[in-house]
């Protein structure tokens, strides 16, 4: 089997779907930005928030909601190809030595056993492996959010502990823990931020 072909067949697709499924959401944000119709006649306020900010954030939220479905499809995808070759591989697991090999996740587990079957040295892999465990950790907070009552997730500490440059985050966020001052605050809990580019990057280095 051909298991590069096929998982860059997936890549190809989540580009696609990403562009497709959140074109209308974009647009609707570029009107309200631009004032264009149908938002350049905004109601009558006294609040002081910015006009069709429900609107706005409505958008937002599902641009950001397609982006993380797309990191899930991207980490599925990943865990698929090492899963074909272990197949194709004819691997055989001694009993318990699976679960020991994968108790730091699965992409810290194939490497593990690839690099001793196979003799891969790791430290030769073109691609950005610390990228390639970001999406592997963004999508287990998108699975397993820790409240009801947002639908935005957060970085778990133990990552941002673990990676000084959080890959999934926005402009803002990325601008204070980049602040000497800030990065150690514990108050700061990033969201998880998938952008078009963060996510076109992750989705090179699964194809590299």
């Amino acid at each position: 089997m051909d298991v590069l072909f096929f998982l860059k067949r997936r890549t190809d697709f989540i580009r696609r779907f990403y562009q497709t499924a959140g074109q209308s959401y974009r647009e609707t944000i570029r009107k309200i930005e631009a004032g264009e119709a149908p938002f350049d006649n905004p109601p009558y306020s006294e609040d002081g928030e910015p006009p069709y900010m429900e609107e706005w954030q409505e958008a937002d939220t599902s641009v950001q909601m397609i982006g993380r479905a797309c990191l899930s499809m991207l980490s599925a995808s990943l865990h698929l190809y090492f899963k074909t070759w272990e197949s194709e591989l004819g691997i055989e697991w001694q009993p318990g030595e699976r679960k020991k090999a994968f108790k730091n996740g699965f992409l810290h587990g194939y490497r593990t056993y690839f690099g001793e079957v196979l003799k891969i040295d790791w430290d030769e892999c073109p691609a950005n492996l610390d990228i390639l465990e970001q999406v592997t950790l963004a999508r287990n907070r998108d699975q397993h959010p820790d409240h009801i009552t947002m639908l935005y997730v957060t970085h778990a500490p133990a990552d941002r502990t673990k990676f000084r440059q959080l890959f999934f985050v926005g402009d803002f966020e990325k601008r204070m823990l980049a602040d000497a001052e800030l990065a150690d605050d514990p108050w700061i809990v990033p969201a998880v931020h998938v952008s078009r580019e963060t996510l076109f990057a992750a989705t090179e280095q699964v194809d590299v």
